[in-house]
């Protein structure tokens, strides 16, 4: 269970730290670069702590893709991304793909 928490606070972590680099415009924005760094360093803190109970595979697949879907829906509802029908079957595809590696690795 704990390691459930912990791997929501690096993905969460992440995806703040992702749209803060975002927003940073390259590092020229003091506030939003700290933001960036803080939230990957956090991130990678609450990932060591997962890798301690859970396998590397299965904890980065989870983070790479739940980050990668939940930056790409923020991408298209904060910042005016286009979305289209390619880009809506792959986020379900990185979704699909993440329940399919929790579903290997409980067996």
């Amino acid at each position: 269970m704990a390691a459930a928490v912990f791997l929501a606070l690096a993905i969460a972590s992440e995806v703040v730290g992702t749209v803060a680099l975002n927003v940073s415009d390259g590092f020229s924005r003091p506030v939003p670069a700290a933001v960036s760094v803080l939230g990957y360093v956090l991130s990678f803190g609450f990932l060591a702590v997962v890798l301690k109970q859970l396998d590397v595979g299965l904890v980065y697949a989870i983070w790479a893709g739940a980050g990668t879907a939940a930056v790409a829906v923020i991408g298209v509802l904060a910042f005016g991304e286009p979305m289209n029908a390619v880009k809506a079957v792959s986020i379900i595809a990185i979704v699909a793909g993440v329940a399919g590696l929790n579903l290997a690795g409980a067996g």
